[in-house]
């Protein structure tokens, strides 16, 4: 017998009202952490400054970048002999709020291809799944280890890598528990509005951050705000990554902070009701956050663990390669 939607959503809220108090079963942030949090206005926190628990910064990119530890932020742009800018097409740079202003100028170039903008999608760009499944963006960070706890499948996380750097034994965790990893940039920028050097330099060192933490080279890459048209895509794939979209996405992030939205938990809850009647699709979470990972343990409870990673889903391997630890 299928119960009705608003029961479903009530007994869940009952439950999340039932369990401990937020955070109450997770490490809570060391008193020295603040300086090092740098909030993304979609609620993400990236952690820099504390050098003493980074990943080492490898003898073999020292080498190669003639640099000696890990950059902030903003990491510097490192040329690569495999890039070639020919291949990159000539798409103005736009602002992630320029959309409505620039879409009848986007609508019209078929050669832009703007996922955020218009939700368009190239034909090797993953944007479901044939059986609905959880990914989650923006970590490690303090509130991911909850979540791999809460969790039985393996899952498929997108990993900033300013935060790979800072929290390698979370990035361990994951990958010994059989999760599928990729890359979100280094440090979230909106990636149309850079530079191809800026690009190439968020990439580079994501990859860079997996590669001396992990031992491997991803090959599924998601763009932070789902950012990313045909100038984007051009130099991502000399990198050998596959962009991953979605197709059900929470707005959890809405739910962080000081965001001012009307979006609520309830509303969440109803929408995952829904996507678990079409049995298919790949939703979008985050884990950088405590709050978006209870709605994200929450979700899972409704859904199970019948669930694909995203080189599952399309039939794929994990990884480009990977490397002896």
């Amino acid at each position: 017998m299928k119960l009705p939607l608003v029961f479903l959503v009530s007994s869940l809220l009952h439950l999340v009202r039932s369990r401990a108090p937020l955070n109450s079963n997770i490490t809570k942030l060391p008193s020295n952490e603040a300086p090092y949090m740098n909030i993304f206005n979609n609620g993400t926190r990236g952690y820099v400054g504390d050098k003493s628990r980074q990943t080492p910064f490898p003898q073999w990119l020292a080498d190669f970048t003639g640099l000696s530890e890990w950059p902030g932020l903003n990491p510097p742009y490192i040329p690569l002999d495999f890039i070639d800018f020919n291949k990159i097409p000539n798409i103005p740079r736009y602002g992630q709020s320029e959309c409505n202003s620039r879409r009848k100028q986007l609508l019209n170039n078929k050669d832009v291809c703007s996922f955020d903008c218009d939700a368009c999608v190239e034909k090797d760009d993953i944007f479901t799944c044939p059986k609905l499944s959880q990914t989650f963006d923006d970590g490690p960070s303090f509130a991911t280890e909850s979540l791999l706890n809460h969790i039985k499948n393996k899952s498929t996380f997108f990993n900033l890598g300013i935060n790979i750097i800072n929290f390698p034994s979370i990035y361990q965790k994951m990958m010994d528990r059989g999760h599928l990893i990729g890359t979100h940039t280094w440090s979230h920028p909106y990636l149309p509005n850079l530079s191809n050097e800026d690009i190439i330099a968020e990439i580079e060192w994501s990859i860079w951050a997996m590669n001396a933490t992990g031992h491997h080279l991803p090959r599924y890459f998601r763009p932070p705000y789902g950012g990313i048209d045909n100038r984007v895509r051009s130099i991502t794939r000399q990198f050998g990554l596959q962009a991953v979209l979605w197709d059900h996405d929470t707005f959890d992030w809405r739910l962080v902070g000081s965001n001012n939205s009307r979006h609520t938990e309830r509303d969440i809850y109803k929408s995952v009701i829904n996507w678990i009647r079409k049995k298919t699709g790949l939703i979008l979470e985050h884990d950088g956050a405590f709050k978006t990972v209870e709605i994200a343990k929450n979700i899972y409870d409704l859904i199970g663990p019948d669930q694909l990673n995203v080189a599952e889903c399309v039939g794929g391997t994990p990884y480009l390669k990977t490397f002896p630890s």
